[in-house]
């Protein structure tokens, strides 16, 4: 399954937070982005339930993130 993480950050915090994004196992990409929201990360997981775990454990708490929102792909 894959997934379109969207992510606020604080000011200053953007580079910071796309590195940490990048090292971590299930994120297959990580960009800054112009917009409503800072940076997009490219999730990759077995079921719903891990890309879960992953948001709330892993992405949410690196320094810099104030608000995530996960967007699932669906092939057509």
């Amino acid at each position: 399954m894959k997934a379109y993480v969207l992510i606020k950050i604080r000011s200053g915090e953007v580079k910071n937070v796309v590195h940490s994004l990048r090292k971590l196992p299930n994120v297959v990409e990580a960009n800054m982005t112009f917009g409503p929201y800072d940076a997009v990360a490219v999730v990759e997981t077995a079921d719903v339930a891990k890309l879960g775990a992953i948001t709330a454990s892993e992405i949410q708490p690196i320094p810099g993130v104030e608000q995530t929102l996960t967007c699932l792909a669906v092939d057509v």
